[in-house]
């Protein structure tokens, strides 16, 4: 199977952005006020790396699917990739290469029981389960009352499923619920900006970034940084409806899941002894009551 167009076209924007960003000063390089450039050229890339210039211009053209992983290694160190970063081109090279038979498509696995149960279990924190497109397929009674804006929003799925770019991005309300908006952006775009490199056949995850891409000024521009993260931890600040301020500390973990489902575990939390643990605690109060009413998390 040949490599795709898209696929050159991520590689290229990725590697030439991460070049621009980086000074001759930080590299090491000595600098003259007549470079047309803020950034590094393509010969310096390639004399940090230990390789052509000629070899590393095809690279960055998108043509990186038979390189080895020493040379992305080098090109990660030249161009001071950090953790997400690296294994993000490292991404885009593994679907670069040829395949011997085209991949089947990535299909969405149902939450097993015993996730549920362990989500049910933690009755002081709002637990969700988190896929790759950012769609919230499980959670216990809290996130449902803590993420409450979300799930009553009109960019929910025809299953009541909240997306969390969407609502970011699509929603009105959003920059209401979210303290520091602008912030939750930049990040949801890079998690989707990862599970593109990671997914670039998932066809629900392209229409996403579509549909995002042309409604959204705010997603457009974040897009275009082509900057990425794995996963996503530290505090959020929420105006609830009715629990008011909040200020949460939230843990994003791996949860292995049968196939290439890419799912995380978000957990949110208050500091105990703060006025958001008392106002959490109320919001836990009430969900348990509501969840034994409804008998299920929507």
């Amino acid at each position: 199977m040949d490599q795709q167009p898209g696929n050159r076209a991520e590689i290229r924007d990725f590697l030439v952005g991460r070049r621009a960003r980086i000074t001759p000063a930080q590299a090491g390089l000595p600098t003259s006020a007549r470079r047309r450039v803020a950034g590094l050229r393509r010969e310096e890339v390639a004399v940090l790396a230990g390789v052509s210039t000629e070899w590393y211009t095809r690279l960055e053209k998108g043509h990186i699917g038979g390189v080895s992983d020493d040379v992305l290694d080098a090109v990660a160190r030249a161009l001071r990739l950090d953790e997400d970063e690296r294994t993000h081109l490292f991404d885009l090279a593994r679907a670069a290469r040829p395949a011997r038979r085209t991949p089947s498509r990535r299909r969405d696995v149902e939450v097993p029981p015993r996730i549920q149960w362990l989500l049910d279990s933690m009755t002081m924190s709002s637990a969700f389960v988190r896929n790759g497109r950012t769609d919230i397929v499980a959670g216990n009674p809290l996130a449902r009352a803590l993420l409450a804006p979300m799930f009553d929003s009109a960019t929910t799925d025809r299953r009541g499923r909240p997306n969390l770019a969407r609502y970011i991005f699509l929603d009105p309300g959003a920059p209401d619920f979210f303290v520091d908006w602008e912030a939750a952006g930049v990040a949801t775009a890079a998690l989707l900006r990862a599970e593109v490199g990671r997914e670039p056949r998932d066809r629900a995850l392209r229409e996403l970034v579509g549909e995002l891409s042309t409604l959204s000024p705010e997603f457009r521009g974040q897009w275009a940084a082509h900057d990425v993260l794995m996963r996503h931890d530290g505090v959020k600040r929420l105006r609830h409806p009715e629990a008011g301020h909040l200020e949460l500390t939230f843990q994003s973990l791996d949860l292995p899941l049968p196939g290439r489902a890419v799912h995380d575990l978000v957990v949110y939390t208050a500091e105990p002894g703060t006025a958001s643990e008392d106002r959490l605690r109320l919001l836990a109060v009430s969900a348990a009551t509501d969840s034994r009413t409804d008998g299920a998390f929507a």
